[in-house]
């Protein structure tokens, strides 16, 4: 991965001032937590503000793990697990492997039915959501202060590349057909993302330079992990509606349902976890949409973003498309929030030309080979993507061991 460039970051180093106070001044309109228990798939809760809500089982475990310096022992044996069904490798401490035993269970709630209707959908959106979970979800998180700031000054802002193939890892997981099933993976995913956000938890607040910008003491609250729950399937959804895809309602529900179950097997408490699109609509207009600001930090991660993307494509993809990419799907705030400057030769073809695209693909839908040859097309764009990432390594999802080093 290639370092931000000095003058960029002399750039972004000069706007800290200003942009700094515009964070704060946007992060203090966000609305006081008034979102009800009873739009949750719990139905009920005590409606605690999730903001002072982290991880009560996960989070004193790795902090002791770190602690008493087992996590790298934890890491290790649990690179060998890497399927739902498959039994917790030897050599786990007892405590670790307690928690993991109890934190792989799917919620009572799971529909199996509406995850099979889940799988139908990915198939036929395949090319829609991959577009969506990169360029509208990836590059929201980086005007998402909390976030950006988190990911920044974690051990996992220092490498990008590795960075966002551990998110990537999670995209590709959930959306595979056996997701939930033994044979899949995204539950193995799932609790390992859990421990390694407890273990940025524990070690972000030891961190100097996340401490001087940071307006929390500890990160990735249970606000925080819904905030980034609504920049995946909320945001992704809107913006199919935008677009004016045909979805049956059926499988739109389903869509959700793939994404609460990923949201209780990531830790986060049903009762905040909304039960419909409308409640979760709800939810992100009082969570996510207020918040959104740029960063320093946002900004050098979007740029890092970008090059990362123009690589995985092999040049197919310049830096100014996905630049393009980028303002056609958030606007035009976010992308001068980015400095991202304008290109009207790829900003007028995306106004023009996605739509009808959109439309054509959407015609073919109906005949017979056209799902599973979206798919198939879809999947090896995927596949290729993360064996980009991965450099032909296997992903490993782990407890940080540090902060980003100076």
């Amino acid at each position: 991965m290639e370092p931000v460039s000095r003058r960029r970051m002399l750039q972004v180093g000069g706007a800290l001032g200003a942009l700094g106070a515009l964070s704060a001044t946007t992060s203090a309109q966000a609305a006081p937590w008034s979102w009800s228990p009873m739009g949750s798939v719990a139905g009920a809760g005590a409606g605690t503000d999730p903001r002072w809500v982290w991880d009560e089982e996960a989070d004193p475990l790795v902090a002791s793990l770190l602690d008493r310096g087992d996590a790298p022992l934890v890491n290790r044996v649990l690179r060998t697990w890497t399927r739902n069904g498959q039994p917790l490798p030897d050599g786990l401490p007892a405590d670790v492997h307690q928690f993991i035993q109890r934190a792989r269970q799917l919620p009572s709630w799971v529909d199996q039915g509406k995850l099979a209707t889940a799988v139908q959908f990915n198939e036929k959106r395949g090319l829609y959501l991959g577009v969506l979970y990169g360029l509208a979800s990836g590059m929201m998180s980086t005007v998402i202060p909390k976030e950006a700031r988190a990911v920044y000054y974690s051990e996992g802002g220092a490498d990008m590349k590795d960075r966002i193939s551990k998110t990537a890892k999670l995209g590709y997981d959930i959306g595979t057909a056996n997701a939930y099933q033994p044979t899949g993976s995204m539950i193995v995913t799932a609790v390992k993302t859990r421990l390694a956000h407890a273990g940025v938890r524990h070690l972000l607040p030891q961190s100097p330079r996340w401490v001087a910008v940071a307006p929390e003491d500890i990160p990735i609250s249970q606000r925080d992990m819904m905030v980034t729950w609504h920049s995946l399937p909320t945001t992704v959804m809107r913006q199919l509606n935008a677009w004016r895809v045909p979805i049956p309602t059926r499988e739109s529900t389903a869509f959700l349902h793939l994404w609460q179950v990923a949201a209780h097997m990531l830790g986060i408490k049903d009762e905040y976890i909304p039960a419909t699109w409308s409640e979760a609509n709800a939810q992100a207009d009082q969570v996510l949409d207020p918040v959104l600001a740029p960063t320093p930090e946002g900004i050098a991660l979007a740029d890092i973003l970008l090059d990362l993307g123009k690589e995985i494509d092999a040049g197919i993809l310049s830096k100014p498309i996905l630049g393009s990419f980028t303002r056609f799907l958030l606007g035009n705030q976010i992308a001068n929030w980015l400095q991202i400057p304008r290109e009207p030769l790829w900003d007028t073809l995306l106004q023009t030309a996605w739509g009808p695209f959109i439309a054509v693909r959407e015609a073919l839908l109906p005949l017979p080979l056209a799902p599973p040859s979206y798919w198939l097309f879809d999947e090896f764009l995927r596949k290729l993507a993360l064996l980009f990432l991965s450099e032909g390594q296997q992903i490993n999802i782990e407890i940080p061991l540090g902060n980003r080093p100076s």
